[in-house]
């Protein structure tokens, strides 16, 4: 009787669970729906519009996926150096893209051309928004070396052209990557039909395309001109079916639309993100190449470079003895001897002259070092953050104006600052968004930031360092941790060359949040520094013959290309 019992409870309960299963996978299929309200989406009588078909972001133009994922940040090798500056830390790491090669010769002109047909430095206003932007060529000068073929050669003749660019600060590397974000998604926006393709070649001072005035004041781009940004396929076409004419009561014509939008806006899925330096873990994370190795010793930090192996020579039977990086081998030493097999370089080499990782990057050691986009210190605070982890964050927002618009820099008032090697740099390009820093009022009861500046966290307080003491200038009353430098940043109007005031007292570091983080080996270093761990620091401001930089972007939706591609099946 209680077997009968038991097997009559087991079926009625398998049948319960069944009709729950089946209820679950009959769901309501909410596409073109709202799950909110039940209306339909992309009504052809207006009503909200959203992208329905959007795919998931494809890599931009440059740039190869980088799966996230978890790692051990930091150095677990002997430190000769003794800086005791990258203590291992496990950090996590959204999924990024990032350039295959370092930007090369040929990149940075297309950036000087642009800038040089769009702001003529013929133009006194414009002069040193092209002359900032230039790389300093005179890197390659050696008081006891000759080095005059480089000066003269090595950013412009086509020999060189793919070949990494170098004598490019960290400032301009920044604005690169600025103008870089605005370029492609303009012509984003001319496959997707919102602007026509005539519209890339007709850019002129206070006529340009930007990315953000587009998003937030997009009949203010191109200088206002909304013919410019009207006049794409898509763009015209919902112009045409979507706008009516009527009279009023009073004999005028009044035109109305349906309230589709002719313009492109984030929800549509067209524009990218911007690209950006990337960040130091991001960089350590993506020379590493973990993708390719399930070893769980590897995994915790013992892979020492990009590629697998301990050595620096491949131990393939094809390549058996090849150098796999370009640096300096030994004292007096770039190249290795005539005719024999070496590392086929003594300056820089062509990018892709080595094998890429396991995630397709080339050079993540050797050839030139990278910027990267945090400011230095010699700790990674992982006790307060292990995701993502950046140090560097300076936000700001929009200017308003006092009718509520938007700030549009002007070809009449960009400012510009002088930096500590007495270059002039612009702020913003004409047709950006002026920008300002956040204030305190606007981060009232915030819990997870109070300022607008933010590179010093954590820096200078007891719980960062044992020995603090406040260092205070005459003519300034803050406190730093570091006796550093303190050069005067000098904010100006018009295009006067104004001489920074050098900082005549006595220092003791250079640390300051002025400088940035640096990684990877170059020709000029020995094996020791092409280890993605070892990091090393230099103004922001200042260039040399052996530090380069590439791009990356973050990735929006799904952390990996498998987890889309599994949503569809289901």
């Amino acid at each position: 009787m209680r077997m009968r019992k038991k097997t009559a409870f087991r079926a009625i309960f398998t049948i319960a669970l069944g009709v729950g299963l089946v209820g679950c996978n009959n769901s309501k299929n909410y596409k073109n729906s709202s799950r909110a309200t039940g209306w339909d989406i992309n009504s052809k009588d207006g009503g909200f519009q959203y992208d329905t078909d959007y795919e998931e972001q494809e890599p931009a133009p440059g740039l190869v996926f980088i799966e996230g994922g978890t790692f051990t940040m930091g150095q677990v090798q002997d430190d000769v150096m003794h800086d005791w500056n990258n203590t291992p830390t496990q950090q996590h790491i959204q999924s990024f893209y990032m350039d295959e090669t370092e930007v090369t010769n040929r990149m940075y002109l297309e950036y000087l051309d642009w800038l040089k047909r769009v702001f003529p430095p013929s133009e006194q206003n414009y002069r040193n928004i092209y002359y900032g932007a230039v790389p300093d060529t005179l890197v390659w000068r050696n008081r006891l070396g000759y080095n005059e073929t480089m000066v003269n050669n090595y950013l412009r003749h086509p020999a060189y052209a793919e070949y990494p660019v170098v004598g490019v600060s960290w400032v301009q590397a920044a604005e690169f990557s600025k103008w870089r974000t605005d370029r492609v998604n303009e012509r984003q926006l001319v496959e997707a039909g919102y602007i026509s393709e005539e519209t890339l070649y007709k850019s002129e001072a206070g006529a340009t395309f930007s990315t953000e005035t587009y998003i937030n004041a997009p009949s203010r781009v191109y200088g206002g001109n909304t013919e410019m940004t009207q006049s794409g396929k898509k763009s015209q076409k919902l112009l045409d079916d979507n706008t009516s004419t009527q009279t009023d009561a009073d004999g005028n014509t009044v035109t109305t639309s349906s309230g589709k939008n002719q313009y492109a806006q984030r929800k549509d899925g067209v524009l990218y993100p911007e690209y950006r330096l990337p960040t130091e873990a991001e960089w350590e994370y993506a020379a590493l190449g973990l993708v390719g190795i399930r070893d769980y010793n590897i995994y915790r930090g013992r892979k020492k470079y990009p590629w697998d192996g301990r050595y620096t020579r491949s131990g393939d039977l094809r390549k058996q003895g090849d150098q796999l990086a370009n640096f300096k081998q030994g004292a007096g030493d770039y190249g290795g001897i005539a005719g024999w097999s070496d590392d086929g370089a003594d300056i820089t080499a062509p990018v892709m002259s080595y094998e890429a990782n396991d995630f397709g990057l080339y050079d993540m050691a050797g050839n030139v070092a990278e910027w990267v986009a945090d400011v230095y210190r010699p700790i990674v605070d992982d006790e307060f953050n292990d995701f993502n982890y950046y140090r560097g964050n300076v936000y700001t927002e929009n200017a308003i104006n006092e009718d509520g618009t938007v700030e549009i820099v002007s070809a009449d008032n960009i400012q510009y600052d002088t930096l500590s090697t007495g270059r002039v740099v612009a702020r913003n390009l004409p047709g950006e968004i002026a920008q300002k820093p956040i204030t305190e009022d606007e981060t009232y009861m915030r819990t997870n930031f109070s300022k607008s500046d933010n590179r010093d966290f954590r820096d200078g307080d007891k719980s960062s360092s044992r020995y603090y003491q406040p260092f205070q200038d005459i003519d300034d009353s803050s406190k730093r941790m570091y006796n550093s430098p303190n050069f005067d940043r000098i904010a100006i109007g018009d295009t006067t060359q104004a001489k920074p005031k050098y900082d005549d007292k006595e220092r003791t570091t250079l640390i300051s949040d002025d400088v940035r983080v640096y990684k990877g080996g170059s020709w000029r270093d020995r094996a020791y520094w092409l280890d993605p761990a070892q990091r090393r620091f230099f103004p922001q401001d200042m260039a040399t013959d052996y530090i380069g930089f590439r791009n990356a972007m973050s990735k929006v939706g799904a952390k990996s290309m498998d987890d889309v591609k599994r949503a569809k099946n289901d």
